[in-house]
């Protein structure tokens, strides 16, 4: 049995204030995205489950891939044979596009599908929470405002880019989520919501939707913002970088001519949205 976890871009992304446990509330707004990997499993003899990674290679032991870690969440409630599990990685690692997220949500989904375990969705979400404060989206995997540390969900079914194109553009840059936290120089500048600013048209979030992460890590890696820039010069409506990065996106009315002299090096991903 196979599913294919997707993506997702954050539009927009206010850290709003620290909290007194050392992390920080935000607002943001998720939004899935058609760029996938592949998770596969099949039932096996013995009494371990075996995870092999193919494509984009990721930096970890197998204890501690966050599929395997669903799967044992899911073993702590319910009973099922053990798993040779497949995965293979196309969404960029440590790009803040939500790649290790969204298997462990399709993993938790997977296997309740695959054994008709008596779980529902709301359920569900509450496992994938265990593992990671957006984990839950993946679940619903609808647009949603997200509050507080991003787990807190408001949904958004009246919002929708389909039709837009997209362009995710990752160079070479590893960015350590903690470290960019600590680094932030805007926290708190509260702006209007990003839920608010994506009620008007795309052509006006230029300025209004922003990423506080950008205004610490842009001066940092410099490449970052060339490549965003590049996105405008191409035609992107709205361009932005992705969580605490480092992937940009930009959103176009067509497809665009990316530059390829700029982004050599880099992870290009395309499509419409569906």
């Amino acid at each position: 049995m196979i599913v294919f976890p997707n993506a997702k871009i954050n539009l927009g992304l206010q850290v709003v204030g620290k909290r007194p446990d050392g992390y920080h509330n935000i607002e943001t707004v998720f939004y899935p995205i058609p760029l996938t990997d592949a998770l596969e499993i099949e039932e096996r003899e013995g009494n371990t489950d075996s995870l092999t990674v193919h494509g984009i290679a990721i930096d970890a032991v197998a204890e501690d891939n966050l599929v395997i870690k669903a799967v044992k969440a899911m073993r702590r409630k319910y009973d099922f044979p053990f798993l040779t599990i497949e995965l293979i990685k196309h969404i960029p690692s440590g790009a803040g596009l939500g790649g290790g997220s969204s298997d462990a949500s399709f993993m938790l989904k997977l296997v309740r599908d695959r054994f008709a375990l008596p779980i529902d969705d709301l359920q569900l979400a509450e496992i994938a929470l265990s593992l990671g404060a957006d984990c839950p989206f993946f679940i619903s995997n609808q647009p949603v405002l997200a509050t507080e540390l991003g787990q807190v969900f408001t949904p958004l079914p009246n919002f929708s880019l389909s039709g837009m194109h997209i362009v995710v553009v990752k160079p070479p840059i590893h960015i350590n989520t903690a470290a960019a936290y600590k680094g932030l120089t805007r926290v708190g500048k509260r702006e209007m919501m990003p839920d608010a600013i994506l009620r008007n048209p795309i052509e006006t979030w230029k300025g209004q939707l922003v990423n506080d992460f950008e205004t610490s890590l842009f001066p940092a890696h410099p490449r970052l913002a060339e490549l965003k820039d590049m996105l405008y010069r191409c035609g992107a409506l709205y361009a932005a970088m992705s969580g605490s990065g480092s992937a940009l996106f930009g959103l176009f009315r067509d497809e665009p001519h990316i530059e390829k002299d700029i982004t050599t090096d880099c992870f290009v991903w395309q499509s419409n949205l569906p």
